[in-house]
């Protein structure tokens, strides 16, 4: 491991890239869907009682990276237009610094998103291909009075969230000298190898996926660049693993004698559906639906390896009308949900790779995209379930993160579902980014929300809705 200082490096800040000291040399072309997210980066934010130390982490983070080349790489274009990293060991951006202030007392009740980019060392997005920027950049935030927070940022077009916390998981076994999960899988010819064309022949992205005109891509650029200017807020509460058995257990008597299973994520999943498809209050007609966000590794197992590393996301949108969403049962929408997880097949996917290849054959991929990134300020709501990831096992040797917690999400009606801290005992923290005009309703009437979401808590105040 080598670490090179910058000129920035003072009393209070030292900046300095970590490198393995090995480069292969290696050229990774990334994936189609690696290529639909693009060159973004993706923030993560680890709170600590304790002090970390910066000199051992920095060493501990050059030797795992000798098993993930590819983050201390650089990304460049292709001929054809193509991304690929360059396996340079160019090195990790790594930051240390020390606030003026104590470690705040974080949680659900005290989110950490107000200010939070203070935790991060910040790349742009359009500052990435072929130019010397690192794919991954870690700061290390030392408190007043003890305490560290850890901020990470990773470009998306090398990693998803699985393979983001594989990273982070290996990082901290190396960082305390235990063995590491299953070798990174980095060849993206196994994502190739699922293409297949459609059973008619044709080579469509199905109803999720689509080839927008110019037009339509900029005014959805434009309402997300409103929206990120004040127009979203995220909202955040907690289940207890107790609401969550009785949500179950509710979901599960609606379907007695229908041979229908749905697990708690199911449930959980339905019951936000609707309680927030009652704060939108569309029209009985209108089209209702749900964007599930879904890894694909255990959909296509013995093609794509569960150790891949790289980009393996898809979603379904399964759909009612707003008057089925609000008067089925939590059973009945539970099971839809249940239903739009299993529409992920092999089949399904290899169509969507063939599609998604012959896109970017095509030279129009930079128009392709989700339809539920497009329908997101009108009919669509994104779930992300991140609840089986894990965030509270990052232990750098001074013990887990006591939180964990992630810069707002522009991009209204977007849902993410996280487990909590071990002391809660399984239970879910959910964070929703939820447009103005319905954050009023919220404040307004915020008693009255908090026991719809809570509905399933027994006796006792509802747990609140944090703003």
């Amino acid at each position: 491991m080598t670490t090179s200082p910058a000129a920035t490096e003072n009393r209070t800040k030292r900046s300095s890239t970590v490198r393995t000291g090995e480069a292969s040399g290696d050229r990774l072309r990334l994936s189609v869907y690696d290529m639909l997210v693009g060159p973004i980066a993706t923030p993560r934010v680890f709170f600590y009682r304790e002090t970390l130390d910066g000199e051992a982490l920095r060493a501990s983070l050059g030797r795992v990276l000798r098993d993930f080349p590819v983050l201390s790489g650089r990304m460049q274009k292709d001929p054809d237009g193509g991304l690929s990293v360059l396996c340079n060991d160019a090195g990790v951006r790594f930051v240390e610094t020390y606030a003026s202030g104590p470690m705040p007392d974080h949680g659900p009740l005290r989110t950490a998103k107000k200010g939070i980019e203070r935790y991060l060392s910040v790349v742009l997005p359009f500052w990435v291909v072929d130019r010397d920027t690192p794919l991954f950049t870690v700061k290390l935030t030392h408190m007043k009075g003890g305490g560290s927070v850890l901020g990470f940022m990773m470009n998306h077009a090398v990693a998803d969230g699985t393979s983001y916390m594989r990273f982070l998981e290996s990082w901290s076994r190396e960082h305390r000298g235990l063995d590491h999960p299953a070798a990174p899988h980095f060849d993206r010819e196994v994502i190739a190898a699922l293409a297949v064309p459609s059973a008619d022949g044709a080579r469509t992205g199905g109803a999720h996926l689509t080839v927008t005109g110019r037009g339509r891509k900029s005014a959805f650029v434009s309402r997300l660049l409103l929206a990120s200017a004040g127009g979203v807020t995220t909202v955040t509460t907690r289940f207890s693993a107790a609401e969550l058995a009785a949500m179950k257990d509710a979901a599960t008597a609606d379907l007695a004698g229908t041979q229908r299973w749905v697990s708690t994520n199911d449930a959980l999943t339905a019951h936000l559906w609707k309680v927030l498809g009652t704060l939108r209050g569309r029209p009985d007609t209108a089209s209702e639906r749900l964007g599930l966000i879904a890894d694909f590794r255990p959909f296509v197992s013995g093609v794509v390896p569960d150790a891949y590393w790289g980009n393996a996301i898809t979603n379904t949108r399964p759909g009612m009308t707003a008057a089925e969403l609000r008067s089925r049962s939590l059973g009945e929408v539970a099971s839809a949900v249940r239903a739009g997880y299993a529409e992920n097949t092999k089949e399904r996917i290899g169509e969507e790779v063939a599609f998604l290849d012959a896109e970017r054959e095509a030279g129009r991929f930079p128009r392709v995209m989700t339809t539920m990134a497009l329908d997101s300020f009108d009919s669509t709501i994104a779930l992300n379930n991140w609840s089986k990831l894990p965030f509270y096992d990052i232990d750098f040797g001074t013990g887990a993160p006591f939180w964990y917690d992630f810069p707002s999400i522009p991009i209204p009606w977007t849902v993410h579902i996280a487990p909590t801290p071990p002391d809660q005992d399984g239970g879910r923290d959910v964070y929703m980014a939820l447009p103005r005009a319905q954050v009023r309703t919220l404040r307004e009437r915020e008693r009255s929300w908090a026991g719809r979401f809570h509905r399933y808590a027994g006796s006792g105040e509802p747990f609140p809705l944090t703003f």
